[in-house]
């Protein structure tokens, strides 16, 4: 655990429901650890889920499977703020947080200083992130909303100057930089902290060292390194995986790892390479629940697609009468027997194989 999740999970632990709120916390936690350990398909009340607010972007990313066929495919909008509340008075008492984000855009979405404060009216210890580009045209005037009210800023990034307009079509390395210049000084003194998150494919993996450097010359205290996702990707092939068992790729991990030695402020985090990938390494089949802006509820976040995959919509059934459908338990039932869902093919959960040479 980074200092980051431990500050957050201080904060939660110092700010847990009271009265007859924490017997139904507590309550439910034990409902979770009696369905885990007798194997249940079923699951409790959730602990987190990601509420996307709206899969409308101002970009147009090569890393995105917005621009791919089941992106191309999906419905487009904004989650009606009186359905969002509605969501959130269903699960609140168990949460210990929530992603506000998802396939879109956050900051496009007008509502979300309202969305947020909804939540701290009721519990103001639900650890609150959400994830942005920070290349809005009033970015700034939207993020200084919420920054001392939400936890976690992430700010996807995909590489430096050149290489990130490359990645991330229509926006501009120098206006990034400058937003986020400008979200670390308003951010001081508050409890908000900034992420940086990467997306490392083949045209950026040579920056994942110089992304440390820029982290700390910025005044970022946390980066993130992920993979590029093709599982909803779909003109790219599964045999892109063998890229990130190359001898350049391990050699770029090599200069993470010294160049972070150098930058001690920076916290790096970085994808499990060595662990053995298999359908129940995936942990979405029983948390960080996604619901869609329209209501739907997907497998999860990488591939949050209704159109091809769906266990019902809160609106009409509730939250928990999607998570504990009869088609959701059915798709736990393969997790337990370890068999691969076809909605999962080429996911990096599950095909990648383990790099165990560095």
């Amino acid at each position: 655990m980074n200092t980051r999740k431990l500050k957050k999970a201080i904060k939660r632990l110092r700010n847990l429901p009271r009265g007859r709120y924490f017997a139904l916390y507590i309550f439910n936690k034990i409902k979770h650890f009696c369905y885990k350990y007798s194997r249940s398909t079923k699951v409790a009340y959730p602990s987190t889920i990601m509420l996307e607010l709206t899969n409308h972007c101002n970009l147009h990313c090569t890393t995105c499977p917005r621009e791919y066929d089941y992106g191309k495919q999906m419905d487009k909008g904004y989650i009606d703020v009186n359905q969002a509340k509605h969501v959130i008075d269903e699960v609140w008492p168990y949460l210990d947080s929530i992603g506000l984000t998802g396939m879109g855009e956050t900051f496009l979405y007008r509502e979300i200083e309202q969305i947020v404060d909804y939540i701290k009216s009721k519990n103001k210890g639900i650890i609150i992130s959400l994830s942005t580009n920070a290349m809005t045209f009033d970015f700034i005037k939207s993020v200084e909303k919420v920054i001392g009210k939400v936890d976690t800023i992430q700010v996807s990034i995909d590489g430096l100057d050149g290489v990130y307009e490359q990645i991330r079509k229509n926006a501009s390395f120098e206006n990034l930089k400058e937003n986020l210049k400008n979200l670390v000084n308003r951010c001081k003194g508050t409890e908000t902290t900034i992420m940086l998150n990467m997306v490392v494919t083949k045209e950026n993996y040579h920056q994942m060292h110089e992304m440390v450097t820029f982290s700390d010359n910025i005044g970022i205290e946390f980066l993130n390194f992920t993979l590029f996702y093709l599982s909803s990707v779909t003109d790219v092939e599964l045999e892109y995986y063998q890229f990130y068992k190359t001898l350049p790729f391990l050699e770029e991990l090599k200069r993470v790892d010294a160049v972070s030695a150098n930058h001690p402020f920076v916290e790096v985090s970085n994808w499990d390479y060595k662990s053995k990938n298999e359908f129940k390494k995936c942990p979405f089949p029983w948390t960080h629940f996604y619901i869609c802006w329209n209501g739907f509820v997907t497998p999860c976040c990488s591939k949050p697609f209704p159109k091809e995959l769906n266990f019902g919509n809160v609106f009409e059934n509730g939250v928990m009468g999607c998570l504990n459908s009869k088609d959701f338990t059915k798709f736990r039932e393969l997790w337990h027997k370890n068999q691969t869902h076809q909605f999962c093919r080429k996911c990096h959960f599950i095909e990648i194989e383990p790099i165990t040479k560095r």
